[in-house]
């Protein structure tokens, strides 16, 4: 994550923005006196929130744990042709 001062932060603004949301890299802004605070995208922040909903979530996590489980023993679900261009949407 790249680090800049509320100053330069300030004095380019529109661009710093618009790199936070092409690169989908957050931006930590430093302030002399006080916090720092982090600049992300709205896209990149929902994504977040979704990922820490399922790590919170116990059921999900369990769930996730047997699949790697399964999977490592080479006993997981294997889709047929049709229901694989189902879900890659082909």
């Amino acid at each position: 994550m790249d680090i800049i001062s509320v100053n330069k932060f300030r004095d380019n603004l529109k661009s710093l923005v618009e790199q936070v949301i092409s690169r989908h890299e957050p931006l930590k802004v430093t302030r002399r006196a006080g916090e720092a605070f982090v600049i992300m995208s709205a896209e990149d922040w929902e994504r977040e929130q979704e990922t820490l909903h399922v790590l919170q979530n116990r059921d999900l996590m369990q769930q996730i744990a047997a699949s790697l489980d399964t999977h490592g023993r080479g006993q997981g679900y294997t889709p047929n042709d049709e229901q694989m261009n189902e879900i890659t949407g082909i």
